[in-house]
């Protein structure tokens, strides 16, 4: 539609879903949004320039990221207190999901400001739907902390905690640190743990591998390169309340002790055993039971 017969637009916030991948993705209503606000606030204007020269919009755009947010919002807030119509867009996807622009969001909402979110692609829930794991309860956790410590620390929070029933999880991991989460979780929740790997969503290459997270990081070691942004779910299994309360911590120690009394070996061939099944090195594993044997002292 010609911007000069569109019909002017409320005043306020527009929270705008971008595509994550297929240009097709975008919205008949998002394009309409994107052409009639007096500007654009965008994670990176670059990136978003690339999507309105595609539909030829040419509304004036402005950075609004993660190191500048706030500041930035205090300029964007007065203007929408003034009667201005502003959206703002992640480089995919919903903003404020994993992305800038919660502050903003925040900042509007205490000024008074109208706040219209404008549907569309999300990574996450596109995910989801074709996962095959449970979607009547999930928790979307985001981008893990990048520190293994760190990581390790909220997967074992997030296994603990009790549950009725199964719950999906749902993460976003960079190609370069996936291999390592996957370690990580089967280590936490064990080789059996079932996870779908949702890799490059709506684009050409689009992947989902499915098994166990053993399975899944097999999957991976056979690639030359792992490429492409991933969306990783994982199946919790339901966990008793008291089972919560007994730390699963005590797992690795319950496993090599097992593996000791069935196969007849000292604990130094179970652990490379138990490194092997994990998919892990056997010193990664000995600092894991270290750790775990100092919590429970």
């Amino acid at each position: 539609m010609p911007e000069e017969t569109l019909s002017p637009i409320a005043p306020g916030l527009y929270l705008v879903a971008t595509p994550i991948g297929n240009l097709g993705d975008i919205t008949l209503r998002a394009l309409e949004v994107l052409r009639s606000v007096d500007r654009i606030a965008c994670e990176d204007t670059r990136q978003t320039q690339k999507l309105l020269n595609h539909f030829a919009i040419t509304t004036p755009t402005v950075s609004c990221h993660l190191h500048n947010e706030r500041t930035r919002a205090t300029e964007l807030v007065e203007a929408l207190r003034n009667g201005g119509r502003i959206a703002i867009v992640s480089d995919a996807g919903l903003p404020g999901v994993s992305d800038p622009g919660s502050w903003l969001v925040a900042e509007a909402i205490k000024a008074g400001v109208t706040v219209i979110p404008i549907p569309g692609a999300n990574a996450a829930l596109s995910a989801l739907i074709a996962s095959g794991l449970t979607t009547e309860e999930f928790h979307f956790i985001g981008f893990l902390p990048e520190k293994a410590g760190a990581r390790r620390t909220r997967l074992e929070e997030l296994a603990e905690q009790p549950r009725s029933k199964p719950l999906t999880l749902i993460f976003y991991e960079a190609p370069h640190r996936i291999e390592e989460t996957l370690a990580d979780l089967a280590s936490v929740f064990g080789p059996a743990l079932r996870v779908v790997l949702a890799r490059e969503l709506t684009k050409l290459h689009e992947e989902f591998i499915r098994g166990t997270v053993v399975e899944a990081r097999a999957s991976l070691a056979d690639r030359d390169r792992v490429r492409g942004e991933f969306t990783l779910l994982v199946e919790a299994p339901a966990r008793s309340k008291d089972a919560a309360e007994t730390s699963t911590h005590a797992t690795l120690s319950v496993r090599l002790a097992k593996l000791q009394s069935e196969e007849k070996i000292d604990e130094k061939e179970a652990l490379k055993r138990l490194a092997r099944q994990l998919g892990q090195s056997k010193s990664e594993l000995y600092r894991e039971l270290q750790r775990e044997r100092a919590r429970l002292r």
